[in-house]
């Protein structure tokens, strides 16, 4: 188990934050409802969505059952890939991250996977009920996902000259989203920033490789 320690820990850490804060909202806040933190510009905002990440959303009951049939098959491919870097001592910033997006991933699923069964349904007039007596609001994968986060940092309009969408109002960061979300965000791009360090040896023997084909 020599390396699994950190690992475990940012996955349990973030699940149990993630799980906590929206059992929270759910239990406590009626659909819509909000509080702003500061201000207008960071604000708890209760929403449900029946798809991806920050609200996207796939159409109809067979698009809600394949996206978290999908979101199992990623689950699993992330539990692979993750239990391979620690047994081969990647780096552990690399190992950190991907343990931030499965975390996410799995935290998401479980509201898709057992939400429906445990609540009742939110309402814009009333809270939800943990395990109600004539049951949860749908059914097992067939879950909404809860989002809170609201971060409308800049509003304003774009210039009246600009094609399609001059004068229209605009607002940055407009989806809601939820503590998976910004796991998952950020393990994703600090991969990418540090894709170079994380894959150094890959890319040096990527290289060697086509240095020898090109001196062929």
């Amino acid at each position: 188990m020599k390396g699994f320690t950190k690992p475990v820990l940012i996955i349990l850490i973030t699940l149990i934050l993630d799980q906590v804060l929206k059992f929270w909202i759910k239990l406590n806040f009626t659909l819509g409802q909000e509080i702003h933190i500061i201000k207008d510009r960071v604000i708890i905002h209760f929403t449900e969505n029946n798809g991806m990440a920050f609200g996207l959303e796939l159409g109809g009951e067979a698009g809600k059952l394949a996206l978290s049939l999908f979101r199992i098959i990623a689950i699993v491919a992330i539990a692979y890939g993750l239990y391979h870097l620690v047994r081969n001592k990647y780096h552990r910033g690399l190992i950190t991250n991907v343990s931030l997006i499965f975390a996410g991933a799995l935290g998401n699923i479980i509201d898709s996977a057992f939400y429906g069964v445990i609540f009742s349904e939110s309402t814009w007039y009333e809270k939800a009920r943990l395990f109600p007596a004539e049951g949860g609001y749908s059914s097992f994968l067939h879950g909404k996902v809860v989002d809170m986060f609201y971060f409308p940092i800049i509003q304003g309009q774009f210039p009246s000259w600009l094609p399609l969408w001059g004068g229209d109002e605009f607002t940055f960061f407009r989806p809601v989203f939820n503590l998976a979300d910004a796991a998952i965000s950020v393990g994703v791009i600090l991969i990418l920033i540090g894709q170079k360090k994380y894959f150094k040896e890959e890319l040096a023997e990527t290289s060697n490789i086509n240095n020898e084909i090109v001196e062929e």
